[in-house]
């Protein structure tokens, strides 16, 4: 039996959206269990009145603010985190001998200073947000640079199979001034100043949306992979019992076909040991006997006229090929032997 993998991949696919599921499902009800800090100075009230022992995840919201901001080149732009890429852009040859443009990165900068959320009553400093989940950069600029053109450079990329059509130059910033949504683990040191970084096990967000809009999102994110799941696996699991039938019929059928050689056999046997005992009524019944002993064993009624030894030298009329068209080892030598014998 082949396995059906198609319906083994929607499986495993369904499986895998149901892990999704569940982990953003699981992540929404965390982020209803966190602590909600309605101002700076009331988050500093709480640090002062929580435990040392445990982490304390808190939601808090301000706007972006630093002393050292960075300012962007293209833009001018001020910000506190700045990515700069450079991506060179050019054609080259496939293997079909046609031009394809294609692309690579050159340069991948990332730059970031101190900052903090301040909402007017206190500053939240916040550190390694650069990897928290939900944070989308502002695209500051898109700068595209054609290449120069010049004989000898053309020529060197002509032979390398290449045509260089210019550098795109990218800057996406965390621009100050922006409302930004912090969850994470808050801490208080001894000088007085508090930081949010990524808890030891927890979530860890930085997101222009509320944290109540964060909630709402993962809800829906986790039933859209619920549905998906579902649908995946009932398309798995038909592909598999529609597999499963066909072996089950083809068994069958096989089983049939077996049976009914074997009843065949033993009809041809008890018609020669009838013919070998009375040699008398030859001429009139030398034809029927040969014809019994020449009959197909699929419908036995015609004459045979093909033989398929791989499936055990069964005889039978092109007629009835197409019942043993299901047999893989000898669906290719059927359609020859049927050509063959229509010819």
């Amino acid at each position: 039996m082949m396995i059906p993998w198609g319906g083994v991949g929607c499986c495993l696919s369904a499986a895998a959206l149901y892990l999704l599921g569940r982990s953003s499902g699981s992540d929404a009800e965390v982020l209803r269990s966190v602590a909600r800090a309605g101002s700076m100075k009331d988050l500093a009230a709480i640090l002062d009145t929580a435990s040392k022992v445990l982490p304390l995840v808190v939601a808090i919201s301000g706007r972006v603010g630093s002393d050292t901001p960075l300012i962007c080149q293209q833009s001018g732009m001020r910000g506190v985190i700045v990515e700069e890429t450079a991506e060179q852009h050019f054609l080259k040859h496939n293997d079909a001998g046609s031009w394809i443009q294609d692309s690579a990165v050159m340069l991948s900068v990332s730059k970031e200073v101190p900052w903090y959320l301040d909402d007017g009553t206190g500053r939240v400093y916040v550190v390694g947000a650069r990897s928290a989940a939900g944070l989308i950069l502002t695209v500051a600029s898109e700068v595209f640079e054609e290449s120069g053109r010049t004989l000898v450079r053309g020529t060197l990329d002509y032979l390398q199979g290449l045509k260089m059509l210019g550098v795109k130059r990218t800057e996406r910033v965390l621009p100050t001034g922006t409302s930004l949504t912090v969850v994470g683990e808050a801490i208080k040191d001894d000088v007085g100043t508090i930081r949010i970084q990524r808890p030891h096990k927890g979530p860890f967000y930085a997101s222009s949306k509320s944290i109540d809009q964060l909630i709402v999102n993962l809800g829906k994110w986790a039933k859209l992979y619920r549905i998906a799941s579902m649908g995946f696996a009932t398309f798995g699991v038909f592909l598999l019992a529609k597999r499963a039938l066909q072996h089950f019929l083809e068994r069958r059928r096989r089983h049939e076909l077996q049976k009914r050689v074997l009843n065949a056999a033993a009809q041809r046997q008890a018609r020669e040991a009838e013919g070998s005992k009375g040699t008398s009524d030859a001429e009139p019944n030398s034809k029927k006997d040969q014809l019994v002993l020449d009959i197909c064993v699929i419908c036995l009624e015609q004459e045979y006229n093909a033989v398929f030894v791989p499936c055990g030298h069964m005889c039978c009329c092109v007629a009835c090929s197409s019942h043993l068209t299901n047999c893989p080892l000898c669906r290719r030598r059927i359609d020859q032997a049927v050509r063959t014998f229509r010819h």
